[in-house]
């Protein structure tokens, strides 16, 4: 058994999150669709299904062929009750799989390192413990989710100034995040050398966002890494998996 990782683009990886995952106990089964790798037929063998991110938007799936499948896969997943988690374009997939509304952000993209705030529902939620009410996370994306999924919570679990929508969870156990919480610092620096058209689309120029790394990198891995935590040992716990130790099931007297 292994937790299925969809991955876009080469260097939007799962990082911290996929070590803290390994640490937890977990395997993960990474199907690169950048390199052509084919989505999944099915879930068997598979525990639960990560989607990351990517510079693509949810609407070019005529652009992308993996798209409809994996959105598909993402609808299976969820109604198989297995654990579904997205980060940013992942976040917009799995809004569009389950009902959900995508569209382009008003404005400038959110770029960079920008306060996030949670509502009362994501102060309570189980994934958020220990996770300050306002975290300033690293924001890279375009297009924002206009909506959440049906059968959430009323309101989105957090959101920002320029995005009402940072965080949402549909069921018990899919979450969706548009911004990241995942990255390094050397992942961080490389994403936006790589592309630095679209990461000069924010209020900030490229060369402002790498300044702003000093400061605010050490509060995001804080936050970062805890909520990281919880991901793995709340969305997949591993005993889920694990055969029962220490009783034996067959002759348990529950007198």
């Amino acid at each position: 058994m292994a937790i299925l990782v969809l991955e876009h683009h080469p260097l939007e990886t799962p990082a911290r999150l996929g070590r803290i995952l390994n640490d937890h106990g977990h395997k993960l089964r990474v199907v690169q669709l950048h390199e052509r790798e084919p989505v999944p037929a099915g879930l068997r063998g598979v525990d639960g299904v990560i989607s990351m991110g990517g510079p693509m938007n949810v609407d070019q799936a005529g652009d992308h062929a993996w798209m409809n499948d994996e959105i598909a896969l993402l609808k299976t997943a969820h109604e198989a009750d297995l654990p579904v988690l997205g980060i940013c374009l992942g976040a917009q997939l799995i809004a569009q799989a389950l009902g959900g509304e995508v569209g382009p952000l008003e404005g400038k993209a959110e770029i960079g390192f920008h306060p996030v705030n949670s509502t009362f529902f994501g102060s309570t939620d189980p994934l958020h413990l220990g996770v300050p009410w306002k975290t300033t996370p690293f924001h890279a994306h375009g297009q924002e989710i206009k909506k959440p999924p049906p059968g959430g919570t009323p309101i989105p679990l957090s959101g920002s100034a320029r995005c009402k929508c940072q965080a949402f969870r549909v069921g018990l156990n899919t979450y969706g995040f548009q911004y990241h919480m995942e990255w390094t610092r050397g992942q961080i620096e490389r994403v936006m050398r790589d592309d630095p058209v679209f990461y000069a689309q924010g209020e900030q120029t490229v060369d402002e966002v790498f300044a702003s790394i000093d400061s605010h990198y050490d509060h995001y891995r804080h936050f970062g890494d805890r909520l990281c935590r919880n991901i793995a040992e709340l969305m997949f716990p591993i005993d889920k998996r694990l055969a029962p130790s220490g009783v034996n099931v067959e002759n348990y007297n529950a007198s």
